[in-house]
């Protein structure tokens, strides 16, 4: 599997999100500089988490009017899987990937800590190698989680399988709606989620709870 990941401005969680790749795929990816307007070859492109351009304006706004992401839009409409964590869901959010907002925490303050996920879908090239309805713990680290959507887009997510993860067990740390924590788009190519699955992956993490999300992109 060929993959790559995308590098803007303030992204912090790069350097996790490669290891994690190259340990699960046994292949190192690519990063792909904001200011480049083509993508390599690959299967998949993460949009990793961070505080792309300190996050002024709003969270993942400007990076979402980068260069490279007219290429991401205009491939992930063709089919190509993209994967966004934390600052990536809400850059492809921005970009309009996927639709609904990631706002303020509920508290108005910053969390950094473990939560727990439901997988909700396990039909989707990140989950296929998960039980449906299992649960894994998972850090989050971001002030700008909370997912909300008008009602009409959360029937459509909810009753069409959209909702990936759910946080469960009184965990949810920013207040998002439904307690959703990712979803996906409509044809199942693109998914974006707040907690940081790369971060739980290696024995010295503490735990591997997320290594199956990985595995997945292989089975994928």
């Amino acid at each position: 599997m060929k993959s790559a990941v995308l590098l803007f401005p303030g992204i912090n969680r790069d350097s996790d999100m490669l290891m994690a790749l190259e340990k699960t795929t046994g292949k190192k990816p690519q990063v792909v500089w904001h200011t480049n307007t083509t993508l390599p070859d690959v299967d998949l492109v993460v949009v990793p988490g961070g505080f792309s351009y300190g996050d002024y304006l709003r969270c993942g706004a400007i990076a979402a009017r980068s260069p490279i992401m007219a290429d991401v839009m205009a491939k992930a409409l063709k089919g190509l899987k993209v994967l966004a964590i934390c600052n990536g869901f809400q850059i492809v959010t921005e970009a309009g990937l996927l639709p609904g907002a990631l706002v303020r925490n509920a508290q108005m303050k910053f969390v950094c800590r473990e939560v727990r996920l439901r997988v909700e879908n396990n039909q989707t090239f990140f989950t296929n190698k998960m039980a449906q309805g299992s649960v894994v713990s998972c850090p989050v680290a971001h002030g700008e989680g909370n997912y909300i959507a008008d009602n009409e887009t959360l029937k459509r997510l909810e009753g069409e399988g959209r909702v990936v993860f759910r946080y469960v067990e009184g965990t949810n740390p920013n207040g998002a709606m439904n307690d959703i924590a990712g979803i996906c788009n409509e044809a199942r190519n693109v998914i974006g989620m707040m907690p940081h699955p790369e971060n739980m992956v290696e024995a010295l993490h503490g735990k591997q709870d997320c290594l199956p999300l990985f595995e997945s992109l292989l089975a994928a």
